[in-house]
Order: C-alpha cells, then sequence, then structure tokens
C-alpha cells in the first residue's frame, strides 16, 4: 500500500494475545489514525475467520499467538494478497526466526519490547499521506440521554481514571545511561493511581505465570523494562486522560491528595507494626481509583454537549464512584488479596480481618482528618483498639 493508493478510511485488524499488549497496539494506531475501522482479537483462529470474512487494509499479528500463530497467518495471507502491509510481532530476536519469517515478506518484523517510535512511524507511513492529518469530532450525545443513564453504561466500559504524572517526563527523568532505572521510574509515577493499577493488572495477565502481583515495584520487576515504559507511555495516548473542566480537577486533585496521604500513612503504619508496607501502599493509592475514573466520564459527557456543574459532579460520586471501583478491579483482574485488602478501607464488618486491612482503614480515617482535627477520637476508635494503636503512636505517625 502506497501514498497514492491509500483508503479513504482503512480496516485494520491487530491479533495480539495479551490484553495489555493489544490495548497498547490499538491505542498507538488510533492516535495514528482514529478514524480507522479496527478490529481485534486475541487468538489466531479468530484472526483467521475474520481475514476470511473481510477485506483489510493493514494486519498487525503476534507471531505467538494461540491456536494459528501469527506466522502461519501471515503465509496464509501472502498466499491471496502478496503485497497486503503485515507487520509481524515477536518476542523473537534470534537470527533463525528472522531468517524463517523474510522469506513471506512481512512489512515489518518487530521484536519486543516495541520500539513506540519505530511502531508509530510504521503506521504513519502506512496510514497517511505526507503530511496528512486526522481529525476525528467527539460524538455528540444521543438524543434524551440523561447522566445517569450515561454513566450507567460507561461503568463496564471505562477506561480508568485520569492521569496525575506527565508519563513522557517521568520516563525521561528514569532513563539513565544503562536503559530505564526501575527504581527511579517507580519513585516518579508511584502516586499515579492509573499507572499502579494498569501495571499491576499487565504483571498478572494471562502471560505472567507465579504469584500474583500486588504493589508497583513488584509489577516493575516482573515485566520488562521496555514493556513497563511501554505501558505507561501508551497511557498518555488514551482519550482524556488529561482533564480540561476547571471542576473536575478540582475534584481530582481532592482525591488524589486523599489517596496519596492515605497510602503515607498506611506505609508509616505498616511499618510501625511489621505489617507488608509495600502492599497496604498500594492498596490505598488505588483506593480512589473509582472515583477518579468517573471523573474521566463525566469529562466524556462534557465534551459531548452534556450539563455539568459542582451538584452534579458531587451527586454523581456519590451515586457511582463505588461501582465503578468495583467494576474497574475486577474487569482488570486485580488480584483477589488486593481486592480485598481495598475492601477493608470502607467496611471491617462481618466477620475476621487482617492486620493489614485495619491499618489501611486507619490510615484512610486519619487522612480524612481536617488540619484542626485532633486524634483523640481516632485514637479511641475500635480499628486503633484492634491494633493496639494509641495516641502516642499516631501522633508520631501523623509527624512523620
Amino acid at each position: 500500500m502506497t501514498a497514492v493508493d491509500l483508503p479513504a478510511v482503512p480496516r485494520v485488524l491487530i491479533a495480539e494475545a495479551d490484553p495489555w499488549s493489544r490495548d497498547l497496539l490499538k491505542q498507538v494506531l488510533l492516535n495514528v489514525r482514529c478514524d480507522a475501522r479496527l478490529d481485534v482479537c486475541a487468538d489466531g483462529q479468530h484472526a483467521a475467520t475474520l481475514l476470511g470474512e473481510k477485506t483489510y487494509d493493514l494486519i498487525l499479528a503476534d507471531w505467538e499467538l494461540p491456536g494459528v500463530d501469527g506466522l502461519s497467518l501471515l503465509r496464509s495471507v501472502r498466499q491471496k494478497r502478496r503485497s497486503l502491509p503485515f507487520i509481524l510481532l515477536s518476542s523473537r530476536n534470534d537470527s533463525a526466526s528472522v531468517r524463517e519469517a523474510l522469506p513471506l515478506a512481512p512489512t515489518a518484523y518487530l521484536t519486543r519490547p516495541l520500539n513506540m517510535e519505530s511502531l508509530t512511524q510504521r503506521l504513519q507511513d502506512l496510514l497517511l499521506n505526507e503530511g496528512e492529518s486526522v481529525y476525528c469530532e467527539i460524538p455528540p450525545l444521543a438524543p434524551g440521554m440523561t447522566l445517569p443513564a450515561f454513566l450507567e453504561r460507561r461503568r463496564e466500559v471505562c477506561d480508568g481514571a485520569p492521569l496525575r504524572v506527565d508519563v513522557k517526563t517521568a520516563v525521561q527523568r528514569s532513563l539513565g545511561p544503562d536503559g530505564l532505572d526501575l527504581k527511579q521510574l517507580e519513585d516518579q509515577v508511584h502516586s499515579d493511581p492509573q499507572i499502579t493499577a494498569v501495571l499491576i493488572a499487565a504483571a498478572n495477565s494471562a502471560g505472567y505465570h507465579g504469584t500474583p502481583v500486588q504493589t508497583l515495584s513488584e509489577a516493575l520487576h516482573k515485566l520488562v523494562p521496555g514493556q513497563s515504559m511501554n505501558l505507561i507511555l501508551g497511557l498518555a495516548l488514551k482519550h482524556n486522560v488529561v482533564l480540561g473542566d476547571p471542576g473536575l480537577v478540582a475534584y481530582a486533585e481532592r482525591h488524589w491528595q486523599l489517596s496519596e496521604d492515605s497510602a503515607d500513612y498506611a506505609r508509616r503504619l505498616a511499618r510501625m507494626l511489621e505489617l507488608d508496607h509495600q502492599r497496604c501502599y498500594s492498596a490505598c493509592i488505588l483506593h480512589r481509583l473509582g472515583d477518579l475514573a468517573l471523573l474521566r466520564c463525566l469529562e466524556d459527557w462534557r465534551q459531548g454537549g452534556g450539563a455539568l456543574d459542582d451538584e452534579a459532579i458531587g451527586e454523581s460520586l456519590d451515586a457511582f464512584g463505588a461501582a465503578y471501583g468495583s467494576a474497574l478491579r475486577t474487569r482488570w483482574r486485580l488480584p483477589l488479596e488486593l481486592r480485598q485488602l481495598i475492601a477493608g478501607i470502607y467496611s471491617l464488618e462481618g466477620g475476621v480481618y487482617s492486620r493489614e486491612a485495619l491499618v489501611v482503614n486507619l490510615a484512610v480515617q486519619m487522612a480524612r482528618l481536617t488540619e484542626h482535627e485532633g486524634l483523640e477520637e481516632l485514637a479511641g476508635s475500635k480499628t486503633a483498639r484492634l491494633l493496639k494503636v494509641g495516641l502516642s503512636e499516631l501522633t508520631r505517625v501523623r509527624k512523620t
């Protein structure tokens, strides 16, 4: 496919087994051609079926697809359309694999972790004429759509929270002479709920096995550095990851600050009591994820032409915030143990609960106190008594 025969609206097939890599490829492609007609699938047999039903202008497929692998798909395509652009993705960078693929003439053979700039440039060359760009208008709301109905529909498909951290700056600051410094990257992004949730979810996806990952540090070390960097940078490509409405920004700032303050208190309390402080920090930094995701959906509502004021924002958070959080944590398959710990922040009723659950519950209560409220009442609470933490200990945690 050359510039002179580019389709008006390209149809693209993405075949990738890992859900987070699949989402990343989708975002990179839509960032180049937001109008693309896009089909995505997780296995080679589904991809082969789609190839038999539709005509595509570009295919991106992973060699390691389950069922029919990407190389077999490429071989099948080349028997019918020798010139169809086909980007083969693979974790195999050995010379034998390259020699096996080259006779089938892939348009590009890209090895993991992907070079995002190189992939973007390839897609631009294939899908855009020189100097061309494509603008996609935000679709208006459906006639008669109400805000509660809109939020209910979006609950199961929302893309998560807006970003607190400038990811490009964070990655740049974490790059050294020897590549990506994971400890530096963790220091840069640890206060961002969206980044934390996505990396933990990606590290627990089907492509990674072993003990469930429950903290940002564990996720960064389980994912290869290049994959972590790509996932983080890919988040910046998503729609409305930066809020534009000042009212929504103000709410987001409050939720981000509450998450960070809670996480800091939880880490200090856990260390004092010789508990898992990283896990407690993780639960608290994620506990407002649903509220933040809801704010991002309210930005979509506003951009689609919906009315929005402070009262509507507050009512929406009260009605849908908890449900959004629960839906996201379940859909992203965050580990059950981590979800249970987050649940302990909201309720300690109904049976036996761990000391870590008591810590995160108490930490959030501390974070919600105003600067003029003392710790005496909190020191006498059931949670503090069960932890055997008194006023002196809470005072020390608050001042640390």
